[in-house]
């Protein structure tokens, strides 16, 4: 460990970023700063994330190798009878929208998470995985004092947090949810952690963790070891394209995200954005036509093949494309996930998106995590519940992102959210390169979400104007967000600005802070 090093990390929780701001203090890198910022978003983001989830880390090293790490959930090796499998819906209301989700124990995925975040140390990190952890540990055993997104997100998720004695012992513990200003421990996690930290990943795979996971999934659920035992972490090249001078790379097939938000910027690299007003009609216009267009070539064109190898090369093909640039000429949620963006002095970046879904509600008895309901999601299974293929990654709309200007790291970002990840991703990028907003304009300006005929759309001084001058049909339905809302996404990012200054920004929308050690 020597002199500390400089540089920025975005996320959701101020004790996220801390966690990745002490190992920068200790002299780690981008990728030690982001493990460890992993490792505590687990402890106080648990409501978005978990060691029992999956996600993506997207990394650019200082030798210019980039690498997307797939660690997301998996589908188990085996199916069985429906009428063995404990999954059943619940609603949660975001106040302006109600979604429904699957829960129990026939909905959890092979999680990922854990062995994504050794792969990742192994191959990237520089500090000691013991030392890593350590912010992590430190949380869950002295326990955080409670945001008012923490009490959101408890009040949120109730009917998932509350349904099992192991689960309430975390979030309820004297019988009611806890709220802002109190304190949440979860001593389980700093024991499994520790346990992690001295013994490795096999702790969780095929030692004691996995054989308390095991123990009651057999009656309910699907995993078994082998499940556990198969897993791997999937090392992919990133989806790569150029859009307005810069390099894109993004999370690649069989991932869904990355690749609608390159069709989206594909359709959209012909129009001159610069030359329209943000937030106007004509501004509107375009972004409702790109998202209808683009979920209509994702029903028709991607989804039924997005496990064939070729995907991208057909799906970003001019010649398809070309249907699409003619439709678009004529106009001339909650989601558990959490997003963490880290660069350093070196050159090295990291975007990372997790997710534990909402929880399956299901918590491994002693050690504190509260494993994943993967296959009862809705924008994760879009052939209908039951009917992923065995032994499959799970498509996900997770999108780690970064943006490079002549080989370097500009641009960090990614987003929480589900479905809307995509949109909110895009909808940055397009504020960065296109309205050439500055980073914490490009992420916290308004908002809009258009998906199956309706038009959700943020609060902003000129938005009733806009809304009258829509070209929309007259069977579409608009929502008026009366604020902000995480239902739009969580976009935290960092960046270098032109006097090489390195800088970030937390999405307001889910509480996002940036903490950065310019050293200056």
């Amino acid at each position: 460990m020597g002199k500390k090093t400089r540089g920025a990390i975005a996320a959701g929780h101020p004790k996220t970023a801390e966690a990745g701001q002490i190992i920068f203090e200790l002299g780690g890198n981008a990728f030690d700063a982001t493990l460890a910022a992993m490792l505590a978003s687990f402890v106080v983001e648990s409501t978005l994330t978990s060691a029992g989830g999956g996600g993506f880390l997207l990394a650019h090293t200082q030798e210019k190798e980039n690498i997307l790490f797939d660690f997301f959930s998996q589908s188990p090796l085996q199916k069985k009878p429906l009428d063995q499998i404990d999954f059943y819906p619940v609603d949660v209301n975001f106040g302006d929208a109600i979604q429904e989700f699957n829960i129990g124990l026939g909905s959890i995925a092979v999680p990922g998470n854990i062995l994504g975040i050794f792969k990742i140390h192994q191959k990237l990190g520089t500090l000691p995985f013991s030392v890593i952890a350590e912010p992590a540990i430190h949380y869950a055993e002295n326990g955080f004092i409670m945001t008012n997104f923490n009490e959101f997100s408890y009040r949120l998720l109730e009917p998932i947090l509350l349904a099992y004695p192991e689960s309430r012992k975390i979030y309820a513990p004297q019988g009611s949810l806890l709220k802002e200003g109190e304190i949440c421990y979860n001593k389980d996690l700093a024991q499994s952690l520790r346990e992690l930290a001295k013994n490795g990943l096999e702790t969780f795979y095929q030692g004691e963790i996995a054989a308390r996971m095991l123990k009651d999934l057999s009656v309910g659920g699907y995993l078994t070891q082998d499940d556990l035992s198969c897993y791997r972490v999937i090392e992919r090249k990133p989806l790569k394209i150029n859009y307005r001078g810069y390099e894109l790379l993004t999370n690649p097939p069989p991932s869904s995200g990355g690749i609608l938000i390159t069709f989206a910027l594909k359709l959209l690299e012909k129009i001159d954005l610069s030359k329209i007003k943000f937030g106007s009609p004509e501004h509107l216009n375009i972004l409702i036509q790109v998202m209808e267009l683009t979920n209509q070539a994702r029903s028709q064109e991607y989804d039924n093949s997005l496990y064939q190898n070729n995907i991208a090369e057909i799906f970003l093909a001019d010649e398809l494309l070309k249907d699409y640039h003619q439709e678009l000429s004529k106009t001339n949620k909650w989601g558990s996930t959490t997003h963490i963006s880290v660069i350093d002095e070196d050159g090295n970046a990291a975007s990372v998106t997790t997710s534990n879904g909402e929880g399956s509600s299901y918590v491994i008895p002693g050690t504190g995590i509260m494993l994943n309901n993967m296959l009862g999601e809705a924008d994760l299974n879009p052939l209908g519940f039951h009917n992923w293929t065995c032994n499959q990654r799970i498509s996900s709309m997770m999108s780690p992102t970064l943006i490079l200007q002549e080989g370097q790291p500009k641009f960090v970002l990614g987003s929480g959210g589900a479905n809307r990840i995509r949109t909110a991703i895009l909808q940055v990028i397009l504020n960065l390169l296109d309205f050439k907003f500055p980073l914490d304009e490009a992420v916290n300006h308004s908002r809009i979400h258009w998906e199956n005929n309706i038009l959700n759309i943020e609060p902003s001084s000129d938005r009733d104007l806009a809304i009258n001058n829509l070209e929309l049909s007259p069977s579409a339905k608009i929502s008026l967000w009366q604020e902000q809302n995480m239902f739009f996404g969580g976009v935290h990012a960092v960046g270098i600005t032109h006097t090489k200054k390195i800088e970030g920004v937390g999405d307001a929308r889910r509480k996002g802070i940036a903490l950065i050690e310019n050293l200056e």
